[in-house]
């Protein structure tokens, strides 16, 4: 079963990243166009000196995932790596042939295709590199949204592409794009809310060593089953959307007979953050 689920994440992440190199070779590189973050970011160093975008991409998110490898944890960052490397192959083998004669229809469903990818990377524990790691990064030292903070740093690419070439048509078609693809992550993965994870467990110790390793606080609860009139205990922990595939695996794993409800949570009044 673990095998089967490692071989389905593996084709997803795999699909994602093809759907990465669709979107950039095949809708907005043949208009010049950017997709925010550090692949807008490899794109634009393209477009000014000719070198290899797809090397770019890799080089640029290298430092990024090594950053986050310490910080975030290995399995997310082992997968975004796999996306990363996955993508960096596919902007070499998918030629760069524009689908789309008009700037807009190309930075429109180049932002949508680029999204579903970028989403299903994150909706599987992992991410498309860049700076969707560097706002989980950010976001778990201080309680900030992450669409704005992405947003804020996705912005500051587009602008730099109007200042530097002074071309402010080419930089609100990117920012159209950067629109799109964000909404459709939105509907792929799952906004950046707190949500609350109720697990009632016989495997405590295991799940409490685990969850304290995480900058979260967890509550333990002890309860009594109605039916049965088994005492168990259940483990409380607010988190986050963005960090919750991470959650659902960790709890797969080390008890597969977990019963979990997950609440969205409305607001958080004390120290959201431990430590």
């Amino acid at each position: 079963m673990k095998v089967m689920r490692f071989l389905g994440t593996i084709a997803v992440m795999t699909i994602g990243a093809l759907l990465i190199a669709v979107g950039f070779n095949m809708l907005l590189i043949p208009h010049q166009l950017l997709s925010g973050g550090v692949s807008g970011i490899s794109m634009m160093l393209g477009y000014a000196t000719g070198w290899n975008i797809s090397v770019l991409y890799f080089v640029l998110n290298f430092p990024i995932l090594v950053w986050g490898w310490f910080v975030l944890g290995r399995q997310f960052v082992a997968w975004s790596v796999y996306s990363v490397v996955a993508a960096t192959l596919f902007l070499q083998l998918v030629p760069v042939y524009s689908l789309a004669v008009d700037p807009m229809l190309g930075a429109v469903y180049g932002g949508i295709i680029f999204g579903f990818g970028s989403g299903l990377a994150l909706r599987l524990g992992g991410s498309s590199g860049g700076f969707d790691i560097v706002a989980s990064i950010v976001t778990r030292k201080r309680d900030l949204p992450l669409g704005m903070l992405l947003f804020i740093l996705n912005g500051a690419v587009i602008a730099s592409l109007g200042l530097l070439n002074n071309d402010w048509e080419a930089a609100m078609y990117s920012m159209a794009s950067m629109f799109a693809a964000g909404k459709v992550i939105d509907v792929v993965h799952i906004r950046h809310v707190k949500v609350t994870a109720f697990i009632i467990t016989n495997e405590t110790e295991k799940l409490l060593a685990k969850l304290l390793a995480t900058p979260r606080g967890v509550t333990i609860i002890k309860t009594r089953g109605a039916f049965a009139g088994a005492e168990k205990d259940m483990l409380m922990t607010v988190t986050t959307r963005y960090e919750l595939a991470a959650l659902r695996k960790m709890i797969r794993q080390l008890d597969p007979k977990a019963f979990v409800n997950i609440v969205e949570t409305v607001g958080v009044i004390g120290e959201f953050r431990r430590g």
